[in-house]
């Protein structure tokens, strides 16, 4: 009998840290395990990680030796920063003389970076000119830093991303000979931009130690648990790595916990875009989904724009814990300050039996806050308060089996005092809770969705965490908008850690890119994926080109050893077709089948002035939903009058540009995105490189779609 094969993830919260063992073959949940965040112990949130797992393992007859996957996310990078519990940095740069060398001097003579609250990342530096580069000169640059206190380098050459011989000369020395931890810049970014490109690496150097010591204590621990898989790390852009990778790159795992959250959505989120919205006690993470795929950007730290690229998060402090505040004419506000931390239970949670006499108060939960906050003292003496989750228990919008679900009664009791005091009933201030709550919300979803052209008709809010039943449904409605909360939306970070592929991005500047350029950035990715952990044969790159910068972008995504079954069962063609009829908010008749392949259908509706799109796969999901286009099934080996007609067709002309189309091809099992691009030939060109790779006379479709730009 085969024996099962399990996969493990750990998600690492600001209050839990949450294990999760999947079925590798048929994905289903077979055990979960919850302990407190070790903030406080000598080995930090690596013991809870260690206890979660080994707990998993032991209560749900787990053998080790089942284990083929195991990853976790991590606060430490996050924390290390906002606690300023890094070390001091030494930058050896170097570059020609003349004006490089002047200009380039400066460049990487780096100021401390402030990190808020009086921390900041301290800074020392030496400049030495290629021409006196050598042994001698890299060593006693590098002890005299040492002696003014710095702990850590950073390798930093002047155009490094073209010839990184110099930092390499760097790291030997002080890496190799000398045992300092030592970042080369070039080796974390190869974009142009030597300040930036330099402060990237500082950061990274800074949490080194730190990082270091967490990883090879976790690491130790699951060796000794038995498990003899690689130790896989979630990055901040959703993928994973290789803990040798995260020993070298460790900036990379900033704002991996709402990655992991982020991931997990993706694995039951049938539309391709859509807002993810994790719902906490404290906070709430919100961004976007586009195209299936979350958006992406680069990390802010101490003010200044670094080359780590992250999701695009926003943080509220309102969530499913949040506070009221009260004033005679009514609720004023919710939040920042969440029951958990002010030490109080929530009204919805208290046993309805306990509330007798209660009688508001307005009070300052922590030293500085507003004295306008909302307790509920009961008879016994005991103070409890009224939260988001209070107010949507009250209007009925949790169901049973959700996490929020409470003891309405109890909530609707505790809020008396405070509709008495305002004068209206109990559901008037429940309403009034998440109306102020919405208030915050709101702005910040039609934002992003305005900064990553997500057409209003096309948002979907998937809310995840356990709190997220508590505020989506309300605010979807004010919106007007779809919105589905998933399945263990309370453990979905787990799942999307245990579920996560491994992720490496490549960016280089490479003006008018050739084939040849294209082909090689291709092939970088792939093995850099493949070095934090991808299976060769599973890594699929994505290229974008960024016209306005230059920046030419290959994203490699990939599986580890054990590829992974899929998620879900394939769906029928009726199921396809009613998935894509609700998805357009149409009815069944009023749309039409007008491509198929194997792997793919793509349903159209006409309306009067735009043509509505969708490619469902085979699995029921959403890969592409677009306001207006065109589909055209063909053979590979003629895309090409296809793209061109398209080209044409769907243009947009404004008065001082045209906007060019999106194209999507569907070939195989993939949909490939091809946009972004103003020319014509650029887009055929990368076109080319995808479809040289097919059969002539595979079937394929061509999508193209009108720029919402």
């Amino acid at each position: 009998m085969e024996r099962r094969k399990v996969r493990m993830g750990i998600d690492v919260g600001g209050t839990h840290t949450k294990a999760v063992a999947i079925d590798n073959a048929t994905q289903e949940i077979i055990g979960k395990s919850s302990v407190k965040t070790t903030h406080d112990d000598e080995k930090g949130v690596a013991a809870g990680v260690v206890q979660a797992f080994e707990n998993c393992l032991k209560e749900n007859n787990i053998d080790p030796k089942d284990v083929v996957f195991v990853a976790h996310s991590t606060t430490q990078a996050t924390n290390a920063l906002i606690e300023g519990d890094v070390a001091k940095v030494g930058i050896v740069a170097s570059a020609r003389g003349g004006l490089e060398g002047f200009l380039a001097k400066a460049q990487t003579k780096l100021k401390d970076i402030d990190l808020g609250s009086g921390r900041r990342i301290e800074i020392t530096s030496r400049f030495i000119k290629e021409g006196d580069l050598n042994h001698d000169s890299i060593k006693r640059a590098a002890e005299e830093m040492k002696k003014e206190g710095a702990e850590v380098i950073v390798a930093s050459e002047a155009f490094g991303v073209d010839d990184m011989s110099s930092e390499q000369a760097i790291y030997d020395v002080t890496k190799n000979e000398m045992g300092m931890e030592t970042s080369m810049a070039s080796d974390i970014t190869k974009l142009y931009g030597l300040t930036r490109r330099t402060r990237t690496a500082a950061i990274n150097a800074s949490i080194l130690p730190k990082m270091l010591n967490t990883a090879n204590s976790t690491e130790e621990s699951v060796r000794a648990a038995g498990v003899e898989v690689p130790l896989m790390i979630m990055r901040g852009d959703g993928g994973v790595m290789e803990i040798n990778e995260m020993k070298k790159r460790p900036v990379l795992t900033m704002l991996s916990g709402p990655a992991a959250s982020v991931m997990g959505s993706l694995m039951y989120l049938r539309a391709s875009n859509g807002v993810y919205f994790e719902v906490g006690g404290t906070t709430t993470n919100i961004g976007v989904i586009k195209d299936g795929r979350p958006a992406i950007d680069y990390s802010i730290v101490g003010g200044h724009r670094t080359y780590i690229t992250s999701l695009d998060v926003r943080v509220l402090g309102v969530a499913g814990g949040s506070m009221i505040r009260l004033s005679k004419s009514g609720v004023t506000d919710v939040g920042p300050r969440s029951a958990h931390i002010a030490g109080l239970d929530y009204a919805v949670f208290t046993p309805e039996e306990e509330i007798v006499d209660p009688q508001l108060e307005l009070f300052s939960p922590k030293k500085g806050d507003p004295a306008d906050y909302v307790a509920i003292k009961l008879k016994s003496g005991k103070r409890i308060t009224i939260t988001n989750s209070c107010a949507a228990n009250v209007l009925g919008l949790v169901k049973p089996e959700h996490f929020s679900y409470g003891n309405a009664n109890a909530a609707r009791k505790a809020m008396q005092p405070i509709a008495d005091y305002l004068g209206v009933t109990v559901e008037d201030v429940a309403t009034q809770i998440l109306t102020r709550a919405y208030e915050k919300i709101s702005p910040v979803i039609l934002e992003l969705a305005e900064k990553y052209k997500l057409e209003k008709d096309q948002i979907s809010l998937v809310g995840v965490g356990g709190g997220a039943t508590s505020l989506i449904g309300f605010c979807a409605d004010k919106m007007k908008i779809n919105y589905s909360v998933p399945e263990n939306a309370e453990v979905i970070s787990s799942i999307g850690v245990a579920l996560a592929m491994v992720r490496d991005v490549v960016e280089r500047v490479v003006p008018n890119p050739t084939a040849e350029d294209i082909r090689s950035i291709k092939q970088e990715a792939v093995d850099k994926a493949v070095e934090s952990g991808a299976s060769p044969d599973t890594v699929e790159v994505h290229i974008e080109i960024d016209q306005q910068t230059s920046k030419l972008t290959a994203i490699a995504l990939g599986s580890t050893e054990v590829k992974t079954a899929d998620l879900m069962k394939e769906c029928t063609y009726e199921e396809a077709r009613q998935l894509a009829a609700e998805n357009m908010r149409k009815k069944e008749n009023e749309i039409e089948l007008v491509c198929q392949i194997p792997n793919f259908w793509v349903f159209q509706a006409a309306e009067k002035d735009k043509r509505p799109v969708r490619i469902l796969d085979k699995k029921g999901f959403i890969k592409v939903q677009r306001t207006d286009g065109v589909a055209v099934q063909t053979k590979a080996a003629s895309y090409r009058s296809a793209v061109s007609k398209m080209w044409e067709e769907l243009a947009v002309y404004k008065a001082d540009s045209i906007l060019r189309p999106d194209y999507y091809i569907c070939a195989g099992a993939r949909v490939m995105d091809f946009g972004g691009s103003t020319e014509l030939e650029q887009i055929l060109m990368l076109i080319d490189v995808e479809m040289q790779a097919l059969d002539p006379n595979m079937d394929i479709i061509v999508v193209g779609a009108k720029s919402s730009l």
